[in-house]
């Protein structure tokens, strides 16, 4: 019964994609997908004008850093991936916040009264005190420096003309800032740029950007302005005036981190994403690596822990049960050994090896769901036998197939609420990425410890998943997306959807999710993302499940067996594929 019911769904899903999903772009010479159509536009005419993928990464990540100020832009930072079409070689370069110098373990601890010790979260994510040291700028020039083709100020150009001339706001961008009111409100240059007359911009309204404009012509000019010209000074000033942490000489010191990808294999795929201090890699791996042990099988729950027969339908209840049991150890596993890999030792080697997924998925029960207390990270002494040694996302593959998968950010929606007077740039709260207190969750839900506790000039961790497949030397496709904790999970997904289900590039993005992340321990899907049968029997198995509006916002360019470019957008944000 199930196996028709199943079988059912399956036809009903591959139906409602092609009906109701946009059609993936094709293109033959080069593709942008990004979070905003009129970014993706001028990250493809910079293709077009004869720029490789990274000229239109950095095009695309200063154009969003106009169109989307509630999720990304240059007051934050992020991460890239860079594939060399020539060589076959990955990079990873890590542009992320830091933290400013002045910054203390206890800093968003209360200090007196009954309630001494406790966390006050507001500070992390609110205000002038929540700001880390912002990295987009200089990841962007450091990436243009090593493998930029056409002139830096060529990249900006299109991006000053829409800070100064505007753009028309959507109603996704009238309901953030109505979310993220009361941390705007207590900036009154934010309320400035982001709102007219105290109320939010409605859909269709012009958001001009007149200071940013200023401010990008500066930078296009001379990057460096950001972090030790009239830019910087005005930062400082204002942040100084209200108390914040970061100084001229936290600025100065910022630099970008080229850092070696973390890469596994997954059936005949290798799988590129990035390293710490974004947890996202390893755990991507990690999960990938338990669902590759699993035979095709198709097995009943019988109970037998050493079998691992899983079938590999889209979601089918064997497949998910495994899934989710996996983000379970993989989110446990982040709170205690991910930080940032200049301040600790990270196991990259023993969480990503074939053997520690063996034992993780020998301890996968086939019968019953696992309780998040019940699973602990993984002890030291497994780890030392194993070593063997709000966000947004845009992809870019150009003529040569050279590749670049980008994440970047400023946290929170519209991040710190604070807009540096006289720059129009948007400060991150990316403070909030830090493990504020051990136990204490941030402000997605994730917890952690002294790996990730503040520290002076410290990465705080990420879950940013930028990343890059390639088959038989041979680029196969890019992804990424933004989603706070549940970054991780749907970059897997999507992944999955691409080498196990044979999805087109518009398919991958736009399937429905599942997602888990230890605590709190429940399963998180979408609206028809699961059958009722499947449902029902994953619930019979003891997971929780909770019913969530769509999150993510995923973006992906597949190079297809024709040589033809795919590119797709998640309609579950406002983007869109764009080549030529």
């Amino acid at each position: 019964m199930h196996t028709r019911l199943f079988a059912l769904s399956i036809l009903l899903f591959s139906f409602t994609l092609s009906a109701a999903l946009p059609r993936p772009t094709i293109a033959e010479n080069g593709m942008v997908a990004s979070a905003h159509k009129e970014a993706s536009k001028i990250g493809r005419d910079i293709l077009a004008a004869g720029g490789n993928a990274v000229d239109a990464a950095i095009a695309t990540t200063f154009a969003i850093s106009v169109t989307l100020p509630y999720s990304a832009g240059i007051g934050g930072g992020g991460f890239m991936l860079y594939r060399d079409a020539k060589s076959g070689e990955t990079h990873g370069l890590d542009f992320r916040e830091r933290a400013p110098a002045a910054a203390t373990t206890d800093m968003y601890w209360e200090k007196s009264g009954p309630h001494k010790g406790d966390v006050i979260k507001k500070r992390a994510t609110d205000g002038y005190l929540s700001v880390a040291v912002p990295g987009t700028v200089r990841g962007m020039k450091e990436a243009h420096d090593k493998y930029g083709r056409l002139p830096w100020r060529q990249l900006l150009e299109p991006s000053i003309k829409l800070a100064r001339d505007g753009f028309t706001v959507s109603e996704l961008y009238e309901r953030y800032v109505t979310w993220r009111y009361e941390a705007l409100k207590a900036s009154p240059a934010a309320m400035k740029v982001f709102t007219k007359n105290g109320q939010a911009l409605k859909k269709g309204e012009r958001l001009i950007q007149k200071d940013l404009a200023k401010t990008l012509e500066r930078i296009a000019q001379d990057p460096d302005d950001f972090y030790t010209g009239t830019t910087a000074a005005l930062l400082v000033k204002d942040i100084q005036q209200h108390d914040g942490l970061m100084t001229a000489q936290d600025l100065k010191d910022y630099q970008s981190i080229w850092r070696t990808p973390v890469c596994g294999t997954y059936r005949d795929a290798e799988v590129c994403a990035m390293a710490p201090p974004s947890s996202g890699g390893i755990h991507l791996i990690q999960i990938l690596n338990v669902l590759e042990q699993a035979t095709l099988a198709d097995s009943k729950l019988n109970g037998d822990n050493q079998a691992g027969e899983v079938k590999t339908g889209w979601n089918s209840v064997n497949r998910l049960h495994h899934m989710i049991e996996s983000m379970r150890q993989a989110y446990a596993d982040r709170s205690k050994y991910l930080g940032d890999p200049d301040f600790i030792k990270v196991p990259t080697a023993a969480l990503t090896s074939k053997a520690y997924a063996t034992n993780m998925r020998k301890a996968i029960p086939l019968n019953r769901a696992r309780r998040s207390e019940e699973v602990e990270p993984v002890s030291e002494d497994v780890l030392l036998r194993m070593e063997s040694k709000n966000t947004s996302h845009l992809t870019v593959v150009d003529k040569d197939r050279n590749a670049v998968s980008l994440t970047f950010t400023v946290n929170y929606g519209f991040g710190s609420g604070v807009v540096a007077e006289g720059t129009g740039i948007l400060l991150n709260d990316e403070m909030d990425d830090f493990s504020a207190k051990p136990g204490v969750a941030n402000a997605y839900g994730l917890l952690g410890g002294e790996a990730n506790k503040i520290e002076p000039k410290k990465t705080p961790l990420s879950s940013m998943t930028p990343t890059i497949v390639s088959k038989n030397g041979r680029l196969w496709f890019a992804t990424g997306s933004p989603g706070g904790s549940t970054i991780i999970t749907t970059s897997l997904q999507t992944t999955l959807n691409v080498i196990d289900h044979d999805m087109n590039a518009s398919e991958a993005v736009n399937a429905p999710r599942i997602h888990h992340q230890w605590y709190p321990d429940y399963i998180r899907y979408e609206r028809f993302g699961l059958d009722p049968q499947t449902k029902a029997e994953l619930e019979a198995l003891g997971h929780k499940l909770v019913l969530k509006s769509g999150w993510g916002n995923a973006h992906m360019v597949l190079l297809r067996e024709d040589g033809q470019l795919e590119g797709g957008s998640d309609i579950r944000g406002e983007g869109g594929a764009f080549g030529y």
